[in-house]
């Protein structure tokens, strides 16, 4: 078996310098603490709920019915809950709308500035719609939605920047355990989000919004100030000359060649050791590389129920187990811890095996298995917070691979000559169906839930795992083929 760069000749860790870390280091936490304060929405659902309906706000203010119902915004929590599905649903469509529209920005304009605007001014708007609102006492549903609806823009501008930054500090060898390792951002986000707000939830949710808030705010500025969005920026080579003179880089993890044994690498550097200017991509062509609308609908999928996971596990925990919210927020963080573990060892693999396809498929067949396993858990912690990291393992860990590492190989295969002006683009097309998947899968869970109970949830999820799969079916079939053709080889040279 050829093994990766990762292990030949030191050559992908051995070139990483102080900058490569600090690079890794911002993004990794500016994307943290963009899923920080989507986490803490998730994870005060209960307070919100209880805090929308006048039983529970006659209980803490003790103000006479007469006094608030005349003000309150639901009559009932189950309607309270369903409206919250509907703003995770109403955040989802427009954060699609804007990776859509944030990654050909990002191929256009410098992506420090996009991504510290994007972090900053979503700050201000979760302030707003968590903290000051309710300071004011001032409750509007359609004040809401508005907001949501703007945040939802704001937080688009992330992943495409920080994924294309990473992409052009990071070369093909050893991406997929160092994007693996990376794309444990979102998880590690929801891990701080969840440990934030219980820490203050006892004070009042608005206090879970304002603490991510005012972290955030401050992660922008330092964007701002510290992020290299390119080696070039300081007078280092690009990865793509450096991996020119890789003999294995020249042969990419995804590849639209039909027959692979056929491929010749395409230089993107002259001989004067100048590097070739190509212009972004424009959305057509990037819909058209190779393996970007395969993956995207797979990932349309896959975030929706992985994005479930996030929205609703706390809320599922305390409802159906009857727990504490603050304990149900700490237990949810096993599954992102899941995601964290899956994704950095499936990364790892697939740079073993020099595709990514076939590690996919195993592991969403494995995570069929384990929904049904976390259906059916026992009214136990232990037990059930060891079901949610295997689920979490087995649904997070292919989608960190999507949305990074292959988003990375989409975008930076060879019919583009290695443009990096495609990668935030590319990105924003993977992203961005994934989002529209999960903003409708939020509105049917709530629905389904509603008129049919969680375990209907659950056959949801697995009807979804088994359309990703579905999905990437060619691609899963042309790299198997391709692989035992390569062991075939290799006895054969024996």
């Amino acid at each position: 078996m050829a093994w990766p760069n990762i292990f030949r000749r030191g050559t992908a860790f051995s070139r990483f310098s102080h900058h490569h870390v600090v690079v890794f280091l911002l993004t990794f936490f500016s994307y943290s603490l963009l899923h920080a304060s989507r986490k803490t929405f998730s994870n005060v659902k209960v307070s919100i709920s209880k805090q929308w309906t006048p039983t529970a706000f006659n209980k803490s203010v003790r103000l006479p019915v007469e006094i608030w119902s005349c003000n309150h915004l639901f009559p009932s929590a189950e309607e309270a809950t369903l409206f919250l599905g509907t703003l995770d649903t109403i955040f989802l469509f427009s954060y699609a709308v804007g990776l859509f529209i944030s990654g050909i920005v990002g191929d256009r304009l410098n992506l420090r500035w996009v991504l510290s605007f994007g972090m900053c001014s979503s700050a201000l708007v979760v302030f707003v719609f968590g903290t000051v609102t309710e300071w004011l006492h001032f409750y509007n549903k359609a004040f809401y939605c508005c907001l949501w609806i703007v945040n939802g823009l704001l937080q688009s501008t992330g992943w495409p920047c920080v994924v294309a930054v990473m992409g052009n500090w990071f070369g093909k060898a050893g991406r997929g355990v160092v994007f693996g390792l990376w794309s444990a951002c979102a998880s590690v986000g929801n891990i701080l989000g969840a440990c934030l707000a219980s820490s203050v939830l006892q004070y009042g949710y608005e206090y879970a919004f304002l603490v991510t808030a005012a972290v955030q705010f401050a992660g922008g500025i330092v964007i701002f100030f510290g992020l290299l969005v390119s080696p070039e920026e300081i007078g280092l080579p690009g990865i793509e000359a450096e991996e020119n003179f890789e003999e294995d880089s020249h042969r990419p993890l995804i590849n639209g060649a039909e027959n692979e044994d056929e491929y010749e690498p395409n230089y993107s550097i002259q001989e004067g050791s100048t590097v070739t200017q190509v212009k972004a991509v424009s959305f057509y062509q990037a819909c058209c590389l190779p393996g970007v609308i395969p993956y995207s609908l797979a990932y349309a999928c896959l975030k929706l129920v992985n994005y479930s996971f996030f929205f609703w596990l706390p809320f599922y925990l305390s409802n159906n187990f009857g727990w504490k919210e603050a304990e149900a927020d700490k237990l949810s963080i096993w599954y992102d811890v899941g995601g964290i573990i899956g994704g950095t060892l499936q990364g790892f693999i697939s740079d073993v095996l020099q595709k990514r396809a076939p590690v996919l498929a195993l592991s969403l067949l494995l995570a069929i298995g384990s929904l049904v396993g976390y259906s059916r858990s026992p009214n136990d912690k232990s037990i059930n917070a060891l079901l949610m990291a295997v689920t979490g393992f087995f649904i997070g860990g292919p989608s960190n691979m999507i949305s990074s590492a292959i988003s990375a190989d989409l975008g930076r295969q060879e019919l583009i000559q290695g443009s990096s002006e495609a990668l935030a683009t590319v990105t924003g097309i993977v992203d961005g169906t994934g989002s529209i998947g999960a903003a409708v899968g939020q509105y049917l869970v709530s629905l389904i839930q509603d008129n049919l109970g969680w375990m209907w949830v659950f056959y949801f999820f697995i009807l979804m795992t088994s359309c990703t799969i579905l999905f990437i079916s060619p691609l899963i079939v042309r790299e198997i083929c391709y692989l035992m053709q390569r062991r075939q080889a290799h006895v054969l040279s024996e």
